[in-house]
């Protein structure tokens, strides 16, 4: 599994009782990344802030619209051209490249886009799709429609291919590996992310949510459940 571009890692081992079976702790340093469309930005005197990265799971609830004719060939916020017939979505925060499942909440229609452009900017509004997308949702009968929206993956990577916990946050990488080790005696690898100031630690290796969730339950694990994916 590799979420994030690997920099260096700490390998420790663990054997559960007589077996041979180890378990590993890796860590990561996740880099500050740098980008124009990551930049904040101003419309109508509002200032917004894109999100450096987000977890497979992700979701909102709010209403989408669809934009056309009039925006097709100009160029969207990522620099691409903008095609109505292509399944694209603008959001205001998310990711460029995002890959999100947009149900509509009053048909159950659903449809999947990849995130490229910024907006819509209409109170109340939390996505714009393409002309294409909105179509296969009912959006050119309604116009807008109260959906949900879910992040799967990005381009480039697979949809989500299976789960982990977060169990801690930790400033100091000490008491972020102590954690770790406690917890792999249980019988998942664990895995330590340094985010900007903070080591992040994990649970892995759960193939379903349900999994994720009853070995949190019966452990009495305090935490939250989010995707993985691949490259």
């Amino acid at each position: 599994m590799k979420i994030l571009k690997l920099i260096f890692f700490i390998v420790t081992s663990f054997f559960l009782g007589c077996t041979s079976k180890s378990y590993v702790t890796k860590v990561y340093n996740v880099p500050n990344v740098s980008n124009p469309t990551k930049k904040p930005y101003s419309v109508n005197g509002e200032i917004y802030y894109p999100l450096n990265r987000v977890n497979v799971g992700w979701s909102q609830r709010g209403i989408a619209s669809w934009y056309g004719p009039n925006f097709h060939g100009r160029y969207t916020s990522n620099g691409e051209i903008y095609n109505m017939y292509a399944l694209t979505a603008a959001h205001k925060t998310l990711p460029m490249n995002t890959i999100v499942k947009v149900t509509n909440l009053n048909n159950g229609k659903s449809v999947i886009v990849r995130i490229n452009d910024r907006g819509p900017f209409v109170k109340g509004r939390i996505i714009d799709l393409s002309y294409a997308a909105g179509k296969k949702i009912g959006l050119d009968v309604t116009g807008t429609a109260p959906v949900l929206i879910k992040v799967i993956g990005f381009k480039g990577k697979n949809y989500v291919s299976g789960y982990k916990v977060q169990i801690g946050a930790f400033i100091n990488q000490k008491g972020a590996l102590s954690l770790a080790n406690r917890y792999r005696k249980l019988g998942y690898n664990t895995d330590v992310f340094k985010v900007n100031n903070f080591y992040k630690v994990y649970i892995t290796g759960f193939k379903t949510y349900s999994e994720a969730k009853n070995f949190m339950i019966k452990n009495k694990i305090s935490g939250f459940i989010v995707g993985e994916w691949n490259d």
